[in-house]
């Protein structure tokens, strides 16, 4: 199933933050999607409203049983969401705990054959 996408441009004031819920649960209500990528490219410097932005996001396609992925998040962003505590899956990387593709474990001599 394809996944729900939005995009942000920025910066979005407090007052926008509540429409921009509202369009991700109806979103989700009309797809089914499971999961909402949002593009965040267009933010532009991320600060402390971004990160309420997001965790609003987040918490609402949560509350409609999906999840929300971030697409092409800048680097300061994704530093600011991990200071704050805040964990996103982020398109185009692997999931926690998984290898990256193409890279394989390295064998040593004498190990078993699984």
């Amino acid at each position: 199933m394809t996944p729900a996408e939005i995009v942000l441009a920025g910066p979005v004031t407090r007052d926008e933050v509540t429409g921009l819920c509202d369009d991700v649960r109806a979103l989700l209500e009309d797809t089914g999607a499971p999961v909402v990528v949002c593009d965040v490219a267009g933010l532009g410097p991320p600060g402390l409203g971004t990160v309420d932005l997001l965790a609003r996001l987040a918490l609402t396609a949560r509350r409609a049983g999906s999840g929300l992925r971030l697409r092409d998040p800048h680097p300061a962003l994704h530093a600011l969401l991990d200071l704050v505590g805040l964990r996103f899956e982020v398109e185009g990387q692997p999931e926690q705990r998984e290898p990256p593709l193409g890279v394989e474990e390295a064998v040593e001599p004498g190990d078993p054959a699984l």
